[in-house]
């Protein structure tokens, strides 16, 4: 689908110099001459290499819609992931540099959703919120007031956070995988 330069929003994937990017950031610029623009930096999907471009409001490009599949993770052998279509049940092997860290909050049975273009996965979804469990915990240090202060905390997955001084070891806490931040302490 063909969209206009100054059309281009955060978030958009577009096809440019034979290439797929992602719009990280964009600002309209009207400058004292000339025509205005949309000055846009891209990132590369498949190799996060940047680019800063300048796109005219008459500029055509093209915008590429990502086939979305839901997916349930199955396992990990060394640096690939298997994943199993929730439809067609067909496996799908993706390498675990796509996820970018995010990996080590994969569970068995998650549900994710896998994004392509043309038969090629880019990028893992994973759920909101997981819930993992704290294996370690620095003890309550007196005198700390429980609303501005947090203590480091490490999961049963490796991952360090940061936590209310309440919660302890063996106590099974919802996280968001995206930024791995606490969001409150799990219902049983």
């Amino acid at each position: 689908m063909k969209i206009n330069g100054n059309a281009i929003r955060v978030g958009n994937i577009i096809e440019h110099n034979s290439r797929l990017w992602v719009a990280v950031k964009t600002q309209a610029v009207k400058p004292g001459k000339g025509g205005a623009f949309n000055q846009v930096e891209l990132k590369d999907i498949r190799n996060g290499s940047k680019l800063n471009e300048r796109f005219r409001a008459d500029a055509q490009v093209e915008r590429v819609r990502l086939e979305q599949t839901k997916a349930q993770f199955l396992f990990r052998d060394a640096d690939m992931l298997t994943f199993m279509d929730s439809e067609t049940y067909e496996q799908t092997i993706i390498n675990v540099a796509l996820l970018s860290g995010k990996e080590i909050y994969l569970q068995d049975g998650m549900d994710v959703t896998i994004e392509s273009f043309e038969s090629e996965a880019l990028s893992v979804i994973l759920p909101d919120t997981v819930i993992v469990e704290i294996v370690e915990a620095d003890a309550v240090v007196k005198g700390q007031t429980a609303s501005s202060s947090f203590k480091p905390a490490i999961l049963e997955n490796g991952a360090r956070i940061m936590v209310p001084p309440h919660i302890g070891a063996g106590v099974r806490v919802v996280i968001k995988p995206e930024d791995g931040s606490y969001v409150e302490r799990a219902k049983d």
